[in-house]
């Protein structure tokens, strides 16, 4: 039996709000999802798991409609949806009233229910919120929920906030996989047994690195999972580690050069630090009109900038740092520059 979960779908959000690329990534969410449910018709997939936040917000009539429909074009698949924390059943909404017409199986709210297929011999145990939050470990009492089955808990959370688990419980519980949402990051748990599938596409400029989703197969041998990444896009941060004597049109280079190799569609995040002359000022004009650019980080240091610091915090950890690491001529002075630069950083950032 195969199957693709997938979670944090986060349908009709609206990333970066403000920035040109906005609506143009919101539609991208959409499409990605279709391209998920090809990929259900294409790679033979009997379920889709889709353990929670596949809306932004509980979803209204029209959206249920359009999902009915998407959901109809799967040739030989079966959808099994819980709702979130984002996209909870309230009472007599939409969502708890709505009736599919596609092969889809949405679990009630605030009640382990259990749904066995019996063409894949497969029981499928979920849960879903019928509110925002969650603060009790309710799946640890849950419990596979059909003997000589496959059995396949679907659930969303694991913080504090959002039905939080220890790892080592849910691991005994003697399900053949655990799939997870509530986390935009593919996280692999435990092997090819519990994992998050992270939201397929990225949807903040924390959500680094690729996104996709999880296609596994089932055989009485076991299970094994593997990622498929599918995102049009990735934030990406980069970070350059300047020097007094580097030129603003030098760092715009360099920028333009990493763009370049990394890709047009992607959105960037740069990052200077180390130690910079007074007049730096690189002119990222160009290279805004050229990539999506996100932000630029300046958190270098001139040699003004760390007097000032040592005058100002005279009294305190940060001036006395810097008159340690100056006073200490029996270090190397490249040495001493980076211990100065890296400490300054890390006291300035926990707000010392």
């Amino acid at each position: 039996m195969r199957f693709i979960h997938i979670s944090d779908v986060y349908l009709g959000y609206v990333p970066d709000k403000g920035k040109e690329w906005s609506e143009e990534r919101a539609k991208e969410i959409q499409t990605t999802f279709e391209q998920v449910l090809t990929d259900c018709n294409e790679k033979d997939v009997q379920l889709l798991l889709i353990a929670g936040n596949l809306f932004a917000a509980p979803p209204t009539q029209e959206q249920l409609e359009w999902l009915d429909a998407k959901l109809s074009t799967l040739e030989h698949t079966r959808t099994l949806l819980i709702a979130g924390s984002a996209d909870y059943i309230a009472p007599k909404s939409p969502m708890e009233t709505f009736q599919f017409q596609s092969k889809t199986v949405v679990f009630p709210r605030e009640k382990t229910t259990n749904a066995y297929l019996k063409g894949v011999n497969t029981c499928v145990t979920g849960y879903s919120y019928g509110q925002p939050n969650h603060r009790e470990p309710i799946l640890e009492s849950i419990a596979p929920g059909r003997a000589g089955a496959f059995n396949i808990l679907l659930a969303n959370g694991g913080d504090a906030e959002h039905m939080p688990f220890r790892k080592s419980v849910l691991a005994k519980k003697g399900f053949d996989y655990i799939a997870l949402g509530g986390s935009r990051r593919p996280t692999h748990i435990l092997k090819n047994r519990i994992a998050y599938s992270g939201s397929p596409e990225p949807l903040t400029i924390s959500d680094q690195g690729k996104h996709g989703y999880i296609l596994g197969e089932m055989t009485p041998q076991g299970t094994t999972i593997s990622w498929c990444p599918v995102a049009k896009r990735s934030y990406i941060r980069f970070t350059f580690d300047l020097k007094p004597d580097i030129s603003g049109d030098e760092i715009a280079k360099l920028a333009e050069e990493k763009m370049m190799k990394m890709g047009y569609q992607n959105i960037y995040s740069i990052v200077m630090h180390g130690f910079a002359s007074e007049d730096l000022k690189p002119d990222f004009t160009r290279l805004r009109k050229r990539f999506n650019i996100y932000e630029i980080q300046d958190l270098t240091l001139s040699q003004r900038d760390i007097e000032l610091l040592r005058v100002e915090n005279e009294t305190n950890l940060v001036g006395g740092f810097v008159k340690e690491i100056a006073d200490n001529v029996t270090i190397d002075e490249r040495i001493r520059e980076k211990a100065r630069r890296y400490g300054l950083e890390a006291l300035i950032r926990a707000g010392e």
